[in-house]
């Protein structure tokens, strides 16, 4: 498809009108599950986003992370599938029609139980599919029907190719979070399921930020889309409070205590570069008293699940992880966040942050910053068009000092002498040990005279060579000890003699 030029929503500002959910004039199932919700003014987004997609055209969607993409995309496309609604049994009645890729799996089944929501007094089946999961609960849902698929790229090609689900009568495509696909390597997987899919169909791409490269993928498979766009684009939201500290590893874990404290903190994410540091970082933090959980990719399905409901029932104050959870997670009253490390992706700092502050709430973003981040930062700087200002941290007296408490599980044991504890010079001023050559043993000498007696040459027969005489004079001859016994009787080979 050639380049093209999207038509543009206009950008909204705090001055723009906010519509109701009641102006949509949604049919009574959605209008009553979204009333039941709490849904009472539409987002900037979803006063943009809905309407276009009701019209059925294609759509190109900025938004910062948290302001409410799902409802934009879901309840326009689940009020246009509602002329296919039936409540037959049978599957053949119930194909695909609308198709949901996410990134992630955590964001896959977040999506799926809000359309599960709300499609709740409606007759439309929906179903989620992603990986790290038992294929075959899955594949007897997908052969039940189901007219909303939401799945990650890797396990729909996997159900794909079992032949598990035919997608010959998708009329829907939405691409949530398509910059995060593009990162972590999706781009042939996506390419290979929009194959599959019907030339006509209407293609809606969601995202927080767009790169060229989003662009670039909005040019070959949308057709003639709007371009919606509710701020500026890698924006970050008005309502979170940005502040970058001047902190050197050793003391990341000092500033975060202490700021858990001056702000008086009960839950916050703490974000991490590393799969490694994430375990590392988490074993500390609950070694030092705070509750503290994992979550990053080398976990289970099961066990990423259960620390994400750990967190949301706040059975753990700190959720320790990598950029997996940087993406579209919506856990609310979430008051911080903490960036431990600062993400190698500059876009990946405006998604981090995004877990605060959402709809519409207050929220704190803190960014620990050491010497050697200054590339990191700059990008940071470049992507927000603004220059950071670093501050110091101000420890209190009273407060720990984690660094007295040693380095956790790095192999070795760090002892810290308090003041006025004597006990190292007491000890060193005692009477030493005798020196250990002192109590060195004597070998033990073999009781067996054998091995004390010289090399005596073996006596032979008058006129007999030694046997590497013989040995030497005969070359191609095979010698058998004298050890060996000969065969009594002869056993059938496999080899010819020669």
């Amino acid at each position: 498809m050639t380049d093209q030029t999207p038509d543009t929503v206009s950008v909204l500002n705090s001055d723009t009108p906010i519509m109701a959910f009641a102006q949509l004039q949604l049919a009574a199932p959605l209008a009553r599950a979204v009333a039941e919700m709490g849904y009472e003014s539409m987002t900037p987004i979803q006063a943009q986003a809905i309407p276009v997609v009701l019209q059925g055209r294609d759509v190109m969607g900025a938004a910062q992370t948290g302001t409410g993409k799902t409802a934009a995309f879901a309840l326009p496309l689940m009020q246009r599938m509602l002329k296919h609604e039936n409540a037959s049994t049978s599957p053949a009645r119930h194909p695909v029609r609308a198709l949901v890729l996410l990134p992630t799996r955590e964001l896959a089944d977040q999506v799926a139980d809000n359309i599960k929501l709300y499609g709740k007094y409606t007759n439309l089946r929906s179903a989620v599919v992603f990986g790290g999961m038992d294929m075959k609960p899955q594949t007897l849902e997908l052969k039940k029907g189901v007219e909303v698929l939401v799945a990650t790229p890797g396990r729909l090609l996997d159900h794909i190719e079992a032949k598990n689900c035919v997608l010959n009568q998708v009329e829907y495509v939405v691409l949530d979070e398509a910059d995060r696909m593009l990162d972590i390597g999706f781009l042939p997987d996506l390419q290979r399921i929009l194959s599959f899919l019907p030339k006509q169909r209407i293609t809606l791409l969601f995202s927080a930020t767009f790169s060229p490269e989003i662009k670039r993928l909005a040019n070959s498979y949308l057709q003639d889309p709007v371009l919606v766009e509710v701020a500026r684009s890698n924006a970050t939201a008005s309502t979170v409070e940005q502040h970058f500290y001047s902190v050197e590893g050793d003391d990341k874990r000092h500033a975060l205590h202490q700021i858990l404290k001056d702000r008086g903190l009960k839950q916050a994410f703490v974000f991490v570069n590393s799969k490694l540091g994430c375990a590392r970082l988490a074993r500390s933090l609950e070694h030092e008293g705070l509750k503290t959980t994992a979550l990053h990719g080398d976990k289970s399905q099961d066990e990423r699940l259960k620390a994400l409901e750990a967190f949301k029932s706040g059975e753990v104050d700190l959720l320790v992880a990598t950029d997996v959870a940087a993406r579209g997670l919506d856990i609310k009253d979430v008051p911080a966040v903490f960036n431990f490390d600062i993400p190698f992706h500059a876009e990946d700092y405006v998604h981090r942050i995004g877990r605060t502050g959402r709809a519409g709430a207050a929220g704190l973003a803190v960014t620990f910053v050491s010497k050697s981040d200054a590339r990191l930062v700059a990008d940071v700087e470049r992507l927000l068009k603004t220059k950071i200002e670093l501050e110091p941290v101000v420890y209190d007296e009273d407060l720990p000092d984690i660094r007295k408490q040693g380095h956790i599980n790095d192999g070795r044991r760090l002892y810290q002498q308090e003041p006025g504890d004597t006990r190292r010079e007491e000890f060193a001023a005692r009477v030493p040990r005798a020196p250990r050559n002192d109590y060195r043993r004597e070998p033990v000498k073999s009781q067996d005279p054998f091995f004390s007696k010289p090399y005596e040459p073996p006596v032979l027969a008058p006129g007999t060579a030694p046997s590497w005489e013989a040995a030497a004079a005969h070359p191609g001859a095979r010698t058998v000890s004298s050890n060996i016994k000969a065969a009594k009787r002869k056993v059938a080979a496999l080899f010819k003699s020669v």
